[in-house]
């Protein structure tokens, strides 16, 4: 039994290095000449370094936790959200990703749905449960994992689809983020 789980595991880990799961750099560099301005971030859901609540996590209703932001450099034209989980056992783990929200937008309320598209919120990629929309924390029992909530304002509208990756949404934001801000929660189990 035990062979067998651990077969199960190596096989993942193989397919996730394959495909590049939680392999591509994160993209802190501004485009050249450009200053970062930081984005505060918070939510009302859980303070920084606090821990998630059950309702948004895998544990619970697995909806996603409301945002505020402040910060926003007049010029956006559109904001990017990553969650993801650098503490999974696989290498980071993607939990959402939304792209093309309105720079005019204060923040996100919770429970965004689930489709692709979300009318006057923006466009969802796919995480790495392959699943469109935000799928919250769900760790393995031991430490607690930290979940990044970050979020980039960019100088354009990201010209990709529905369900796009994280690496995808990346490669091509780089060299337009104007400011970028984070929040972390955590959640064990």
């Amino acid at each position: 039994m035990r062979r067998r789980i651990l077969f199960q595991i190596l096989l993942f880990l193989s397919i996730q290095i394959l495909i590049g799961v939680g392999c591509q750099p994160s993209p802190t560099l501004p485009p050249e000449g450009k200053p970062i301005l930081n984005i505060a971030i918070t939510s009302t859901a859980f303070s920084e370094n606090e821990s998630i609540p059950r309702k948004y996590t895998c544990d619970g209703e697995d909806i996603s936790p409301p945002l505020d932001w402040s910060g926003i450099p007049n010029n956006t034209q559109s904001l990017v959200l990553i969650t993801d989980d650098p503490d999974a056992p696989v290498g980071t783990w993607v939990h959402w990703v939304i792209f093309n929200i309105p720079a005019s937008l204060k923040g996100l309320p919770e429970g965004i749905a689930k489709d692709e598209v979300v009318g006057g919120v923006g466009t969802q990629g796919k995480n790495d449960w392959r699943k469109i929309g935000y799928n919250g924390p769900c760790p393995p029992k031991g430490k607690p994992h930290r979940y990044f909530f970050k979020l980039y304002a960019l100088d354009i509208t990201l010209d990709l689809t529905a369900g796009a990756r994280k690496s995808e949404v990346e490669k091509a934001m780089k060299d337009h983020i104007l400011a970028q801000g984070q929040s972390i929660g955590t959640y064990g189990r």
